[in-house]
């Protein structure tokens, strides 16, 4: 039985609420704090992986070029709202910091990272014989047949290469159906299923070119939960994060049905996060081997380079797969990525995870995405010097 966490509406004593709760300075506090702003499901640990600490002074020497200047670590840390931390070499811990009220063991939302989870789990599943990525989505979910994403498959919801574009009123309702944004006087919402459900119209064309929608993971939550028979928070729990060595209970947040954001929802500590990354970095069996290989070298190079986003990275050789961002450039880097500075860097060459979060007042502040790029790879730099 899915089990909803406090809830809370009214606002804290810092003045966030559902109106603000993503603008800075509210989100400092917001982003830690999501389960008193809106209902979520627990995510439960299991026994504690022990993160060693690693070699002292690892980042010393940090220096990085960025417009004629040589920053510090603590520079881009600022300059990019960073809350938190977490970096390992070798599964142990080189580095570790928190800001703005977020510790060790707080939560702090994940944003479209979730994504990344999301495809995960799927490939568990997939192993699992529970779904089958290229199968339609109205295998699982018939009533999305008489709407845009029929004809569409679960690998190009997982893709980000599914047809669908929600109008500007389509945007305005899912915002409302998926509990983030606050309802206007008078307005209702039934939650996010029946958001998608009621989408109409004739099939979108799928299988172009990369074009980012959130909905399509949300979709594919829907679809999870339904091929399963179970809440995503428990499967998460029992497949992710108990596996991983989560040392502390992560959560979803949920709609007003008790749905969950699937893709976007997902609240972590930063030790937490750099742990999965860590077991994605190892190949560790939890991840079936194939699926991460597939990660690694699926894709669509020619549709990451036609799509939306492949202008913002430079003209890097690119594909996003299965929920992650590839950099084909060698060494090869995986990363999550979540809008206000989530991200999590993977480099499984040489054994390097960075886990950090951020409340950035903008969603998508191009320099700040810069610049946590920067670092990586600075970081990486020192690392293996």
């Amino acid at each position: 039985m899915r089990r909803m966490d406090r809830w809370m509406t009214s606002t804290d004593e810092t003045g966030a609420d559902l109106s603000n709760w993503r603008d800075s300075p509210f989100n400092r506090w917001a982003f830690r704090n999501i389960d008193a702003l809106m209902p979520t499901a627990p995510i439960w640990a299991g026994s504690a992986w022990d993160l060693p600490e690693g070699k002292a002074g690892a980042l010393d020497g940090f220096a990085l070029k960025a417009g004629g200047q040589s920053l510090s670590l603590e520079t881009v840390l600022a300059a990019t709202a960073t809350d938190g931390m977490v970096v390992l070499k070798g599964a142990r811990v080189v580095f570790e910091t928190y800001a703005n009220g977020l510790g060790a063991h707080d939560r702090h939302i994940l944003m479209s990272a979730s994504k990344s989870v999301v495809g995960l789990l799927v490939g568990v599943l997939a192993d699992q014989g529970v779904l089958d990525v290229a199968a339609p989505v109205t295998q699982y979910l018939p009533e999305m047949a008489g709407g845009p994403y029929a004809g569409a498959t679960l690998r190009q919801l997982l893709d980000m290469r599914a047809g669908v574009v929600l109008t500007l009123e389509q945007q305005r309702a899912y915002g409302a159906a998926t509990g983030w944004e606050p309802l206007e006087p008078g307005e209702t919402t039934e939650g996010l299923h029946a958001f998608l459900a009621g989408l109409t119209g004739p099939p979108a064309p799928h299988g172009g070119p990369f074009a980012y929608v959130s909905a399509n993971t949300d979709l594919m939550g829907w679809i999870i939960e339904r091929a399963s028979g179970r809440a995503f928070s428990e499967l998460v729990s029992e497949l992710l994060w108990a596996p991983a060595g989560a040392e502390d209970d992560a959560a979803v947040t949920l709609d007003v049905a008790g749905s969950p954001r699937t893709t976007g929802g997902l609240c972590a500590t930063v030790r937490d996060f750099a742990r999965l990354g860590q077991r994605i970095v190892e190949d560790d069996p939890m991840i079936p081997p194939g699926w991460v290989q597939d990660i690694a070298t699926g894709g669509d190079a020619e549709a990451w380079r036609k799509g939306e986003f492949a202008r913002a990275f430079g003209g890097m050789t690119m594909r996003y797969r299965s929920g992650w961002y590839v950099i084909d450039d060698a060494p090869q880097v995986l990363f999550a990525m979540g809008i206000h500075g989530q991200n999590l860097f993977l480099d499984r060459a040489n054994d390097i995870v960075v886990a950090k979060v951020s409340s950035l007042h903008d969603a998508i502040d191009g320099r700040a995405i810069g610049l946590n790029h920067l670092m990586f790879n600075e970081i990486r730099r020192l690392l293996l010097s």
